[in-house]
């Protein structure tokens, strides 16, 4: 059986995690990496192998690949989800998928007509832990969620500007929303506050480091969320609670607790991007949609509920997510 030739499109950051799993799994190889810093992409051909390239569509037209990661700032997508698609190119996608609902929804219509095997980098529904969670909820009803993203200032410049970045919710804290809404459900209203506190002497910042993200499921349950980038260390989890349980993730580590019952531990011990990059080769081979734990569609969920936090924040009002989506494609 021939390799998955797999190609890369940014090669900084997240996608260096990548590179290195892609390069040692056996039934794939690094064919060619794009990214619009030479120098960059010079280092990482040297590293993992491929065909150096600065341009994405000189790449795509000259590269037979069958399979592409993004792994792009989210303003800096363009077209490259389409074009990969309609060459029948698989694709797994970095979060966020960009800062523009009607522009991504039409990007997954594509993908999806395409037929190709598709998924977006939610690597924490590959924690044991979560899964673990899923399976103890499946008959349960959660009435409460509360999650937190609590971490360090991030120095990279596009970060700190709300048009490149969509903020921490949109670009950071997403992980926590879409565990939200894997464990607990379909998320039916959004209410956020935001506030720019600790970096305000920081040149050019103009997106908010604390905010407060209040939402209501379609079961009726409540969800609460706190994201700052405002501390010193990095922490995040989420617990959720119904009658007479509570299961609470902690960064790794999962506590499920019964009344009258004695607690359950749970730790994780995978590497989940690993697991997420050789389950997405998997599903090439196999021609297996389900094996992707997050498609780009179901990605475009979390996102939509990012972007109408910052409506909501943007307006002062809260946001239905069916009114947003249907304002979002008009």
């Amino acid at each position: 059986m021939s390799k998955v030739r797999v190609g890369f499109v940014g090669a900084g950051g997240i996608a260096n995690v990548h590179l290195q799993h892609i390069s040692k799994n056996e039934l794939a190889e690094v064919t060619a990496i794009c990214d619009i810093h030479e120098e960059t992409v010079l280092q990482k051909v040297k590293e993992y192998g491929g065909a150096a390239y600065k341009n994405v569509d000189e790449m795509l037209e000259k590269e037979p690949l069958d399979a592409l990661f993004i792994s792009v700032p989210p303003f800096a997508h363009g077209e490259i989800e389409e074009k990969a698609a309609k060459k029948g190119i698989h694709l797994m996608v970095e979060k966020p998928l960009g800062l523009d609902y009607q522009t991504v929804a039409k990007k997954a219509e594509v993908i999806n007509q395409s037929g190709i095997i598709n998924g977006v980098g939610y690597c924490l529904r590959h924690w044991e832990t979560v899964a673990k969670a899923k399976e103890y909820l499946k008959d349960k009803k959660p009435a409460m969620i509360r999650g937190y993203y609590l971490s360090s200032f991030v120095p990279t410049p596009w970060y700190i500007e709300w048009e490149k970045s969509g903020g921490q919710l949109v670009e950071q804290s997403t992980h926590i929303v879409d565990l939200a809404r894997y464990l607990g459900g379909e998320i039916e209203q959004v209410y956020a506050n935001m506030s720019l506190q600790v970096h305000r002497d920081v040149p050019n910042i103009n997106i908010p480091d604390v905010t407060s993200l209040n939402f209501v499921y379609d079961s009726g349950a409540l969800g609460h969320i706190d994201s700052t980038f405002a501390q010193f260390d990095h922490r995040m989890g989420i617990e959720l609670f119904g009658e007479d349980f509570r299961v609470v993730i902690d960064g790794g580590s999962l506590t499920i607790l019964e009344k009258g019952a004695a607690a359950l531990n749970f730790k994780s011990e995978l590497d989940v991007y690993g697991v997420q990059d050789r389950l997405f080769i998997e599903a090439i081979i196999k021609s297996d949609q389900n094996l992707i734990l997050s498609s780009y569609e179901d990605g475009l969920k979390t996102l939509a509920v990012t972007l109408a936090a910052n409506e909501s924040y943007e307006t002062g009002l809260p946001v239905k997510m069916a009114d947003f989506g249907k304002l979002a494609i008009k």
